[in-house]
């Protein structure tokens, strides 16, 4: 297939690229600046409304991942504005625009993510479950309505609401990995919170999954089979690390580190199943949390 590919420089897209190419496939980026290459890069100005619509003609599916990034500093609401807007005003260019090719594309994977939920607890969340009434659940709402333009235009769309992604080239582990291997590492809050994860390598693998599969359509969790609480991540990291974690981070200490970004991140609770992605017939690299750290960080 001819894939056109947003967000191809984050944690994400970066692994993404030579994965599809590897498999065959051929990628057009977007990119925000002047395109060194017109046949495998396209221009696009997502503030401005702007894109290069004729450089998308041929293009069999699309995948988005663009969008600004969620832990990169405190919610602000000028941060907050950010993350909201560039969200949901990109996804609705991109939409719109592939609505108006000839032929469209196939399918358009689109990512969500399980901040949809909210926090919830220990109730298991299904791709049927509400949507909770925190800020990253507006977010997810508006991020996946924005995609409706190609879902008329009879695009078949995947909204993939992904969980904290694991990998040691960014995200949440390389942050977690000092301070446990120096054996002050502990749980959040209560470490009761469920952590809906998975290993970068099975995103790639879904998100290909998600392409070529016809039944697959509208929101996809893509989460590991087995959630598990901080408690329980906060122990397997430092077994799998050979360290100590006897350095709780209350709740409190949390939020002042953290703001409005703790509770939503850190100490909201989201037990969430990939019910579709099973029923869909993929098959987890690394379902379970131990077997992907090990395998992340050589162990």
């Amino acid at each position: 297939m001819r894939v056109l590919l947003s967000g191809s420089s984050g944690l994400v897209g970066s692994a993404l690229v030579p994965f599809l190419t590897h498999a065959g496939h051929q990628v057009v980026r977007l990119v925000r600046s002047q395109p060194k290459d017109e046949a495998s890069e396209v221009r696009w100005d997502p503030e401005a409304g702007d894109i290069d619509a004729a450089g998308l003609r041929g293009v069999d599916a699309a995948v988005h991942l663009a969008g600004e990034s969620i832990a990169a500093g405190r919610w602000t609401a000028a941060r907050k504005a950010r993350i909201l807007e560039s969200r949901a005003k990109g996804t609705r260019l991109l939409a719109q625009t592939l609505a108006g090719l000839q032929p469209v594309p196939k399918a358009l994977v689109s990512a969500s993510a399980v901040g949809y939920y909210g926090d919830r607890g220990e109730e298991t969340l299904s791709e049927d479950s509400a949507s909770g009434s925190a800020f990253l659940s507006e977010v997810c709402r508006q991020w996946e309505a924005a995609t409706e333009p190609a879902a008329a235009a009879g695009i078949r769309v995947v909204n993939l609401r992904s969980g904290v992604v694991l990998s040691t080239a960014g995200g949440a582990l390389p942050r977690l990995l000092t301070p446990f291997r120096l054996g002050v590492g502990g749980t959040l809050g209560s470490g009761k919170q469920f952590m809906s994860w998975i290993a970068l390598d099975d995103v790639t693998a879904a998100i290909l999954h998600a392409l070529m599969t016809e039944t697959l359509r509208g929101p996809v969790n893509a989460v590991a089979p087995q959630a598990i609480t901080n408690r329980e991540f906060t122990k397997t990291l430092g077994r799998v690390l050979g360290r100590p974690t006897l350095f709780p981070m209350p709740a409190c200490a949390a939020r002042l580190a953290f703001g409005q970004m703790a509770d939503e991140l850190l100490l909201a609770s989201q037990r969430v199943e990939p019910a579709k992605l099973l029923a869909s017939g993929y098959r987890f690299r690394f379902p379970d949390l131990e077997s992907a750290l090990r395998h992340l960080l050589g162990k």
